[in-house]
C-alpha cells in the first residue's frame, strides 16, 4: 500500500485528488494539509511514501516545503510530487532543485496522477510530458561552461553512460534495454551513482547532469 499526504490550500482540490487516488486498491491518503508548514508536520507525523504538494500555498509554499522535507534526514524515504496550475519552467526547475521527485500540472488526467504517485513511490522521476522537453532545454540554457566536479570524476565510464540516460528520462528497464543489461544491473548502476554523488533521487541526478555540463539538449534532436 502506497501512503500519501495531500497538501493544497483548496479543500475541493484535495477532495478531488483523494477521490481519484483512493479508487485504487494500492493507494491510501493518510493525511491532508492546507499549507507547506502543515505538510511538513504531516510528513513528520505520518511518514508517507509520497506527498503531493501544491506549489502555491499561503504561508509556507510548496517549494519551501519540498526543501524542508528534503533537508530532514528522517524523511529521506518521502517522495515529493509538485502539483500546480502553472506550466512555467522556473517553477519546474525550482521544484526539482528543491528535492521534488516529480512535477505535474493540475490538469493532468486522473490516470497520469495515479501513475505519477506509483512512479514516485518507487523512486523514479516523473515530469508531465507536456513540459519535459522544454524543461530540459531550460536546464541546459542555465549552464554556463561548467567544469565537472570531483564527484563526477569518480564515476566509471559505464556509470556516466547510465547517468546520461537517466537525464534523458529513461527508466531502469529502458536503460537496461538500451545498454543490453538486466534491469537489476541497471538499477544497481543507478543506485551506485546516487550514492557516489550523494543525491536524493533520480530527479536530483537529472539536475546535476545538466548543471555540470555532463549532458546537453543535443539528445532532443536525436
Amino acid at each position: 500500500m502506497i501512503r500519501i499526504v495531500l497538501a493544497d490550500d483548496q479543500r475541493l482540490v484535495r477532495a478531488g485528488f483523494r477521490s481519484i487516488l483512493e479508487d485504487e486498491d494500492d493507494l491510501e491518503v493518510v493525511g491532508e494539509a492546507g499549507d507547506g508548514a502543515e505538510a511538513l508536520a504531516a510528513c513528520r507525523a505520518l511518514r508517507p511514501d509520497v506527498v503531493l504538494l501544491d506549489i502555491r500555498m499561503p504561508g509556507v509554499d510548496g517549494l519551501q516545503a519540498a526543501r524542508d522535507i528534503a533537508a530532514d534526514p528522517r524523511l529521506n524515504d518521502v517522495r515529493v510530487v509538485i502539483l500546480t496550475t502553472f506550466d512555467l519552467d522556473d517553477y519546474v526547475y525550482g521544484a526539482l532543485r528543491a528535492g521534488a521527485t516529480g512535477f505535474l500540472v493540475k490538469d493532468t488526467e486522473p490516470e497520469e496522477l495515479v501513475h505519477a504517485v506509483r512512479v514516485a513511490a518507487r523512486g523514479d522521476a516523473l515530469i508531465s510530458p507536456s513540459v519535459t522537453r522544454r524543461l530540459i532545454a531550460e536546464f541546459a540554457g542555465r549552464v554556463r561552461a561548467p567544469e565537472p566536479g570531483p564527484r563526477l570524476n569518480s564515476l566509471t565510464d559505464r556509470e556516466r553512460e547510465v547517468m546520461t540516460l537517466v537525464a534523458a528520462g529513461l527508466t531502469n528497464d529502458e536503460i537496461a534495454a538500451r545498454l543490453v543489461l538486466s534491469p537489476a544491473t541497471a538499477k544497481t548502476h543507478v543506485s551506485r551513482i546516487m550514492t557516489k554523488l550523494d543525491v536524493r533521487d533520480r530527479s536530483q541526478l537529472v539536475v546535476l547532469a545538466y548543471e555540470s555540463g555532463m549532458v546537453s539538449p543535443g539528445w532532443l534532436t536525436e
